[in-house]
């Protein structure tokens, strides 16, 4: 992440709000984090689900990024449930 603006979906503030989960968490899971899961027909922006740490608490990031106005768009973030995801919280349960 370089000097790109952080944009929040509204959809992302409210399960921030709902799951506490902070603006300072979700910066440092961006600068941070690991993309686990790309979608690249998604539009207007392709996007990717990235997994991070924030002082021990896994959190996962769907977000997009709109190149050509330096934009990080925050479409959801959530800490993934267990019994859908892999021990190391990577890959989905299928």
């Amino acid at each position: 992440m370089r000097n790109e603006k952080i944009t929040y979906r509204l959809h992302a503030v409210k399960r921030m709000f709902e799951r506490k989960i902070s603006a300072e968490e979700v910066r440092y899971v961006l600068e941070t984090g690991e993309a686990i899961e790309e979608y690249p027909d998604d539009t207007p922006y392709p996007s990717r689900l990235i997994k991070g740490f924030y002082k021990g608490r896994i959190i996962h990031i769907v977000a997009a990024n709109n190149c050509l106005d330096e934009e990080i768009i925050v479409i959801t973030v959530y800490e993934p449930d267990p019994a859908e995801w892999d021990q190391e919280c990577k890959k989905r349960i299928r």
